[in-house]
């Protein structure tokens, strides 16, 4: 905790960076990013979205949803029961923010949500600083489209480097879905180092990455993606 700043360190990583003052203030440019995507949803805001999130953490882009996005009914799934009992008492959610946490793992826990019943859902979970296997599976994709309502968006947060095989095997998995935009961290796409690259799949915003940030990611739309992260064979 630095002033109002709480920073979830986990795997010897930062996971999680939340203003406890300010939830609106997304730290680190990737949480922007899906922050972007998540204010373009064609929704006329502050309208409410219901929001599925996979992957809790310190619940981030739960909270900020909460505030840019009154009334939203937002479910986390979340396996580490203690995880959740840390955050809960570093830094509580405010009450009545409509965020409801599940203690279950990402492919468990969205078996039982309702059919077409959500806006958008975010798969943004690590263990060991990877995504997943299940996570990026046929069968989790063939959950997030019975789940997701008409023009829901699926967004996915991978950890990848060129020549970007999770991120092609992904494309391939998504492809029915519909993947429609990439976003790439700059020095990523450069092959210097593994970093996030941004998958938004299904009803995908028109300018899904809104203004461009410092960093300038680097971001791929229609025949692009395919241009860019074709060629893989499905997870």
């Amino acid at each position: 905790m630095s002033g109002d700043l709480y920073i979830l360190t986990l795997d010897d990583m930062q996971q999680s960076a939340v203003d406890l003052s300010d939830p609106t203030r997304l730290v680190f440019d990737y949480v922007r990013r899906i922050g972007d995507v998540i204010d373009a949803m064609p929704s006329r805001p502050p309208s409410p979205l219901r929001v599925l999130h996979v992957g809790g953490a310190a619940m981030t882009l739960a909270r900020y949803v909460a505030v840019t996005r009154p009334r939203s009914a937002q479910i986390v799934l979340e396996p580490s029961a203690e995880l959740i009992e840390k955050v809960r008492a570093e830094a509580p959610l405010p009450p009545r923010s409509g965020i409801k946490v599940r203690p279950v793992d990402g492919m468990s826990g969205i078996k039982v949500v309702r059919d077409g019943s959500q806006d958008v859902v975010v798969l943004d979970a690590f263990a060991g600083g990877v995504v997943p296997d299940e996570l990026t599976s046929p069968a989790f994709i063939e959950e997030v489209r019975r789940v997701l309502a008409p023009g829901g968006a699926f967004i996915a947060n991978l950890v990848d480097k060129p020549p970007f095989p999770r991120a092609r095997s992904f494309v391939a998995t998504a492809r029915d879905l519909g993947v429609g935009a990439i976003g790439v961290e700059p020095s990523t796409m450069k092959g210097r180092r593994a970093g996030n690259v941004i998958v938004v799949s299904g009803g995908v915003p028109a300018t899904p990455f809104g203004r461009p940030s410092p960093m300038e990611y680097r971001v791929f739309e229609g025949g692009a993606v395919a241009d860019s992260f074709g060629g893989g064979k499905p997870g």
